[in-house]
């Protein structure tokens, strides 16, 4: 996923660094993770994200800004990266990219779409397509320190192939009685499938358990025009709008 800020994070400037390419996992046909290794890195908040800093031969750079994915327990940082069809950064990033590659990187950037186990719950994340990246951060954060706050997950994708993360999520709720994940799926449904069908509407929205009924921390993350869709919805459902933090990406060239 893709997001825009400048690079300081709490009034600290943030200075490049060098990442080094560990692993690549492959998460759909148009996703992957990157496992990467940062001399020096001081670590992050989940929810947080980086800026990448290409370089051609000819000196021609191109920068993106991309959600961290993993939890502030990991010593690998992971990006996972969705190929932009005619982008400049991304299509490298999934296609070109190899173990032991390297490129520049600075972070952690953002402070205000965080949350941490301090913060504790009920927690309410809700996804559009990649927005899962800084959500699963979250995720994995609250799984390696073993917090049972109640917590509901609401993931829109295309089709079944383009659930990022899709059997870490099914392991999450299987093995944690306080985490349900919920898909919908808005183009293919596969034969048999019994889950929800089509955009994210308030009827979905309205289907959260009773455990986050008093006050849950709201965390939405898609593009524009599907954080926009979700926010509103939320506060015609009674949410608090102040309780509600949104980040979203668009068209930046990819």
């Amino acid at each position: 996923m893709t997001v825009t800020e400048t690079a300081t994070t709490l009034g600290r400037r943030i200075e490049w660094q060098v990442a080094e390419v560990n692993e690549i996992v492959i998460e759909t046909p148009r996703v992957k993770s990157l496992l990467l290794r940062v001399t020096g890195w001081q670590g992050h908040l989940p929810g947080q994200h980086v800026d990448i800093r290409l370089t051609a031969e000819d000196g021609y750079q191109a920068q993106r800004s991309y959600s961290i994915a993993s939890p502030p327990e990991n010593d690998l940082l992971i990006l996972t990266v969705e190929r932009v069809a005619g982008g400049e950064v991304s299509p490298y990033l999934v296609d070109e990219l190899r173990a032991g590659d390297r490129f520049q990187l600075r972070g952690p950037v953002g402070g205000y779409f965080v949350w941490t186990v301090a913060t504790r719950g009920p927690l309410y994340l809700i996804a559009g397509g990649s927005g899962i990246v800084p959500l699963m951060a979250m995720l994995r954060h609250r799984e390696r320190r073993k917090l049972a706050v109640p917590t509901l997950l609401l993931y829109s994708s295309r089709s079944l192939e383009d659930v990022i993360y899709r059997e870490e999520l099914n392991v999450m709720a299987e093995h944690d009685p306080n985490l349900d994940v919920v898909h919908t799926l808005t183009r293919n449904q596969p034969a048999g499938w019994v889950g929800h069908r089509g955009r994210i509407d308030k009827e979905m929205l309205a289907l959260t358990p009773p455990a986050l009924a008093n006050k849950p921390h709201i965390f939405v993350c898609g593009s524009t025009p599907f954080v926009e869709h979700v926010s509103n919805l939320l506060v015609e459902l009674g949410h608090d709008a102040l309780a509600i933090k949104t980040e979203r990406f668009g068209p930046t060239g990819g």
